[in-house]
């Protein structure tokens, strides 16, 4: 059996409601979820420069193992070329031998030269390494406080956050498909997340323009959807003004 306009505008509302309360939970908790993400992420981004750091110190340090490794090839060889150049028969050979010994002793200097540049390397990377840690232990103290006010803000409504999700899961399903789209587009469009309205004091409840009293007898009786021509919310129905009675006042006597 297809609802009529009445039960869908009354399954809009209650839907409103709902999702009303639950924005209603959230702003209390503020910008805390969106900050502690920001700090998970900033987190991460600093333990991935510390991974990158860690490595390159033990890809320099491999260098240095591996130009000392170097050294001490150039000093076997100078040592055996000094052995050969004391029974050399010609001058021929004396150069040869002394252009070698010049050769290994150059590659002796840029390998020092290099192990100089890394350690170099090193000292810095390690100083980054160090404030890098510092910034990243303060940045977890503060994920930390900040998961703390969040659990305890969190834990205070959780039980009504649980209850309004299960009745809003309920109210969706009681709302056909179409209509739910545009509920949602609606109130993602607005800013106060209403998507549906009452008229109160011939004014739209949303953008609170006025609402000619035609159309607001046509919203009073249900019989098709309308929306503020304004703001292009659903309106569910119009609010009756309560007259307060007028106070006497009292007489002063004479």
């Amino acid at each position: 059996m297809e609802s009529t306009v009445a039960q869908k505008l009354d399954g809009l509302l209650n839907l409103q409601k709902l999702d009303s309360r639950l924005d209603a939970i959230f702003k209390v908790r503020g910008a805390l979820p969106e900050e502690v993400q920001d700090l998970e992420d900033e987190i991460a981004g600093y333990e991935t420069r510390l991974e990158k750091f860690n490595h390159d110190i033990i890809s320099l340090e491999d260098d240095i193992k591996r130009f000392k490794e170097n050294i001490k090839e150039s000093e076997k060889l100078i040592k055996k070329y000094q052995e050969q150049q004391m029974n050399v028969r010609n001058n021929r050979e004396y150069d040869a031998i002394t252009k070698e010994l010049e050769l290994q002793d150059l590659e002796i200097q840029v390998s020092k030269k290099k192990i100089g540049e890394a350690q170099a390397k090193i000292e810095t990377k390690n100083v980054d390494v160090e404030e890098l840690n510092d910034h990243l232990k303060e940045r977890q103290k503060d994920l930390s406080n900040k998961k703390d006010e969040l659990k305890t803000i969190v834990s205070e409504s959780e039980t009504e956050e649980n209850k309004l999700k299960s009745d809003r899961e309920k109210a969706v399903k009681k709302i056909e498909d179409r209509l739910y789209k545009s509920y949602t587009k609606i109130r993602n469009n607005a800013k106060n997340g209403l998507a549906v309205v009452m008229v109160k004091r011939g004014a739209c409840g949303g953008c609170f323009n006025v609402v000619p009293p035609q159309r607001q007898a046509d919203i009073r009786e249900k019989k098709k959807l309308i929306v503020c021509e304004h703001c292009g919310r659903v309106f569910a129905g119009v609010e009756d003004e309560i007259e307060e009675e007028p106070v006497k006042k009292k007489r002063s006597r004479a």
